[in-house]
């Protein structure tokens, strides 16, 4: 997959449109894609509530203060692969890699 930088779209509705059209050029839906973040330990439990009741790995930091998140999610589009970053986004000190 091609890397765009956020930074370079002139507003963040063009950078999710190329998101968009890059998940859509490399993926045929529906497919299994794999999700990855890490959240401050403080706020896992707001991230984990974006995947449901799905399966999650999470591992600690070697001082525990943050945890990566882990989700393999069956999606159908490439609208719903933006939706979770989107909603994983709004949670405060999430990244997602």
């Amino acid at each position: 997959m091609q890397i765009i930088e956020r930074e370079n779209a002139d507003n963040p509705d063009e950078w999710w449109d190329r998101f968009r059209e890059l998940l859509d050029e490399e993926n045929e839906w529906p497919t299994r894609y794999t999700f990855k973040f890490i959240a401050p330990a403080a706020h896992v439990d707001e991230l984990k509530s974006v995947f449901g009741d799905h399966s999650l790995k999470v591992r600690a930091s070697s001082k525990g203060n943050y945890l990566s998140v882990t989700a393999h999610l069956r999606v159908t589009s490439s609208d719903e692969v933006v939706t979770v970053y989107q909603e994983a986004g709004a949670i405060e000190g999430v990244i997602a890699l």
